[in-house]
């Protein structure tokens, strides 16, 4: 009984999903593409939901199709009408000729029509006025002719509107939602009149002119008063204009502050797409919160691409991840598949993807931003080698103590030595036999440590970067020496061998660079033993 009454739903929903996917499927024997971006576009799939550049609600409706900068080419199809609860239709910067559909009239969820940069032709649809949803309008750079249809200054929600690079013609509405456009939104439509632009239209002058002054009759008043009057007329009137003239200013810059919204649109309008609780952001507004993908942004580059530093509308921080491009059959799939699996793995010390997203030419993926930077600027500098064993490890450790005894990074440390052909761990060595530790300890300790400590310490430290990995003491043995145990044994051995070292002229090359640096003679220095 229950399989009877849920029947009819689950047929309701297949029929308006193959609806849906049979007026797409229409779209793409239209067009045409010579990259393959709709190669995805499979008729005998159930729904378009698994298609690319198609993204679908909770109940398996198409409210989004991202089609913009992918050569495509043809004309639009009326079927377009049937997708209900489309808010997205993305289809700029490609070669798609013929008129603009009336059936788009009916797409009354429609938030944001983006035609712009094609080659449409013939009159703007008097039924997208119907669109009571529409915030963003952009239709520029085609061919359009005829006039504007008033009904579109009945859609009250409407933000952007952009009809430039056209050939309009008639009178450009200035009621209802268009008296707050500015001439920028229907520049270089050389046949447009009315106020907002610089023609006037035929029969109208382009401003009501003034009424013609006809001075008053002169009143007759007694002499005494008569420059009294015309003084305190003109203060007067000065002061009506210094109040006035604020008012004005407002008034004017209200007129224009619509056009900042085309730079700050807000994060909430992008539908969520189903991969966990990932959003799928899109690009121009990656583009606005990286400055463009400006240089100055870049917080790293690797193998797979540059990161750069971000700002969202509202202000959130993010590190946004530009893959490079790769323009390969099954590219698509292979990204959102990763995408799915990054947003699966779920740690502690990982971040949590964001969100992500996905056009014809650009792949990104979008992190919260960490001002503490990567993990990779807290490593030791001689990790940008590779090479890695436990006693890599103990050599890092060497390393990082001498890093907290003199408050500077190793790389700092090294020019503390003042000297280019003495090597960090040789100039340390001297200033411990020299007994000049206070050349080497954190000027912010100033004289509170204790100096039998400190040079024990340093000890331990010259012991964990020996030149040869076998003779550096395990980590194990380094904890003991840090309590007091066996660390007088362990290194008056080590100065025996010293000695003979220099005895039988074996010490490294003094004209090398520190030992971290040593790379070109591994034979003196090794940073990774035996794995």
């Amino acid at each position: 009984m229950i399989s009877l009454i849920l029947l009819p739903n689950h047929s309701l929903w297949f029929a308006s999903a193959n609806l849906e996917g049979d007026a797409l499927h229409t779209l793409r024997v239209t067009l045409v593409d010579p990259n393959n971006v709709l190669q995805s576009w499979d008729p005998t799939l159930v729904n378009p939901c698994t298609w690319f550049h198609v993204t679908c609600n909770n109940e398996n409706s198409v409210i989004r199709v991202d089609l913009g900068n992918a050569e495509l080419s043809g004309h639009l199809v009326p079927e377009l009408g049937v997708l209900k609860n489309l808010q997205y239709l993305e289809l700029y910067s490609n070669n798609i000729t013929g008129p603009i559909p009336s059936n788009l009239g009916n797409l009354t969820n429609l938030v944001s029509l983006d035609l712009y940069l094609n080659r449409f032709t013939g009159p703007i649809p008097e039924s997208l006025g119907k669109l009571s949803k529409l915030r963003f309008l952009r239709l520029n750079n085609n061919t359009l002719t005829g006039s504007i249809p008033m009904s579109l200054t009945n859609i009250t929600t409407l933000q952007v509107l952009d009809l430039s690079n056209n050939q309009l013609s008639g009178s450009v509405p200035d009621n209802g939602s268009f008296s707050l456009f500015t001439p920028i939104s229907f520049a270089n439509n050389l046949d447009l009149c009315g106020p907002v632009t610089s023609h006037p239209c035929p029969g109208s002058p382009p401003f009501s002119p003034p009424p013609p002054f006809i001075p008053p009759p002169p009143v007759s008043t007694p002499s005494g008063y008569g420059i009294t009057g015309a003084i305190a007329g003109g203060v007067a009137a000065g002061a009506a204009l210094l109040f006035a003239a604020p008012a004005i200013a407002f008034a004017w810059w209200r007129r224009r502050k619509p056009l900042d919204i085309f730079f700050d649109v807000p994060a909430e309008e992008d539908p969520e797409v189903h991969l966990g609780q990932l959003k799928r952001f899109s690009l121009r507004e990656l583009q606005v919160a990286s400055d463009g993908f400006s240089n100055k942004n870049i917080l790293g580059r690797g193998g797979f691409g540059k990161v750069y530093k971000g700002r969202l509308a509202d202000g959130t921080l993010v590190a946004v991840k530009r893959l490079k491009e790769e323009r390969t059959p099954g590219g698509e799939l292979q990204f959102q598949t990763e995408v799915e699996m990054i947003s699966m793995a779920v740690h502690r010390n990982l971040l949590r993807l964001r969100g992500f997203c996905m056009t014809p030419t650009e792949r990104l993926l979008v992190y919260p931003y960490m001002a503490n930077g990567s993990v990779a600027s807290c490593l030791r500098e001689y990790l940008s080698t590779g090479k890695s064993s436990e006693k890599t490890d103990v050599f890092g450790y060497g390393i990082m103590l001498l890093e907290l005894l003199t408050g500077q990074r190793a790389f700092d440390l090294a020019r503390l030595a003042n000297d280019d052909d003495v090597m960090l761990l040789d100039w340390v060595k001297g200033l411990l036999k020299e007994k000049k530790l206070e050349m080497l300890v954190d000027p912010d300790l100033q004289t509170n440590y204790e100096e039998r400590e400190l040079e024990q310490v340093i000890q331990v430290a010259l012991l964990c970067t020996q030149g040869s990995p076998m003779e550096r003491p395990k980590m194990s043995e380094v904890v003991r020496m840090l309590e007091g145990d066996g660390l007088a044994e362990r290194w008056d051995e080590w100065q025996k061998v010293e000695i003979l070292r220099e005895e039988i002229d074996l010490s490294p090359n003094p004209n090398s660079d520190w030992i971290v640096d040593s790379t070109y003679n591994l034979h003196a220095v090794e940073l990774s033993g035996p794995r």
